[in-house]
């Protein structure tokens, strides 16, 4: 009898065994397409056998080019360089892959906005604040507002609890999760200030990981929107221009030594004054439609302004409070970013402004 059992665990743990060695892994390759000026995610599963989980086993892979925008039809092939990769909680032994966009040459293509940072070194860290509205695809409108009217006005929303004033929580909880399950620096989600936008946030110490990570949650919550008839608007005033309410914004948190260990107010002062000459160049890179909500009312400066404030959430670049209190050691808060906008580009301008300040 208990050699039977022996035998029997014998039998089953090999083919435990066996279906691991032979598991197949889903890899889901994704990159940025060339429509400009707001690119556009791409993905395609890549099977394979063996897979260590590691991202130096990522084998590059191709796809076709002129079908986004970047590349011609007679010499179509783009090249997918694996960069970063992380579990995908939503498959069995799926791996999200995220990728720059290589010429068949191998150098980058100029829809590359991740080889452009100069961040060898990974001093420069980084917190995004993604803020963005969840639409309805039936009503094509974001969550809570009425067919052919409006909500109550704005006031209410801003990180509010019930049913009365929040909408899409389910979505926004299960997106989280997702997100921590696959080991990104989530760091946050709350309700914005209008009915169905919303925010989260995540961190990075290193400019290119935080653009990673930043991706891997839009693909996240993007993909998740297939299940719930929803889609998710990006765009900074999704409900135009003229309405009082608050657009979309992506608000870039950043650091570098100097900035963390400094304690002086003229060094913050003086790296906040590098950002005046360079407003346009700024502004380039920080998102389509942006001057929509960049008009100097609802928390925001001109767009062809620059100023900086302790505490000022209508200025330019926000210097925190808590940066002041802890003797002028911390980080600045860039709020000119859009919700539609590309963390790599905006953060290669953000360092390559920082670097050429006079300190």
């Amino acid at each position: 009898m208990l050699n039977s059992l022996l035998l029997y665990l014998f039998v089953v743990l090999l083919l435990i065994n066996k279906s691991i060695i032979m598991a197949k892994s889903k890899l889901e390759y994704i990159w940025l397409d060339g429509y400009y000026p707001t690119q556009n995610m791409r993905s395609k599963t890549k099977v394979e056998e063996n897979f260590s989980g590691k991202l130096e086993d990522c084998p590059i892979w191709s796809f076709d080019g002129s079908s986004t925008k970047q590349a011609e039809g007679n010499s179509s092939d783009c090249l997918l360089k694996p960069v970063a990769i992380y579990p995908d909680p939503a498959r069995i032994n799926g791996y999200l892959v995220m990728t720059e966009v290589l010429n068949a040459d191998g150098t980058p293509h100029e829809s590359n906005g991740r080889a452009t940072i100069e961040d060898e070194d990974n001093d420069f860290w980084f917190g995004f604040e993604q803020e963005y509205f969840i639409m309805d695809t039936k009503t094509q409108l974001p969550l809570g507002f009425p067919v052919g009217g409006y909500p109550a006005p704005q006031g209410m929303y801003y990180c509010s609890v019930g049913g009365k004033n929040t909408h899409g929580r389910e979505l926004v909880e299960e997106h989280a999760n997702l997100c921590i399950d696959a080991g990104l620096n989530f760091e946050g989600i709350n309700q914005e200030v209008a009915s169905g936008q919303w925010e989260f946030q995540l961190f990075a110490k290193g400019a290119k990981k935080a653009g990673d990570e930043i991706w891997i949650g839009r693909y996240l919550l993007d993909r998740l929107t297939e299940k719930y008839g929803y889609y998710i608007e990006y765009h900074p005033k999704p409900l135009g221009k003229d309405l009082d309410w608050n657009g979309s914004g992506m608000h870039a948190n950043f650091s570098n030594s100097t900035l963390r260990t400094c304690g002086s107010k003229e060094t913050y002062e003086k790296i906040c004054e590098a950002f005046r000459p360079v407003v346009k160049e700024h502004i380039s890179v920080y998102g389509e439609f942006n001057d929509q909500r960049l008009t100097g009312d609802h928390e925001t400066q001109s767009i062809d302004q620059f100023s900086y404030g302790i505490s000022d959430r209508g200025a330019s670049i926000r210097i925190p409070i808590i940066t002041v209190e802890k003797g002028w050691k911390g980080w600045l808060e860039d709020r000119r970013p859009a919700s539609n906008g590309d963390p790599y580009k905006i953060a290669a301008r953000i360092i390559k402004t920082v670097k050429t300040a006079k300190i």
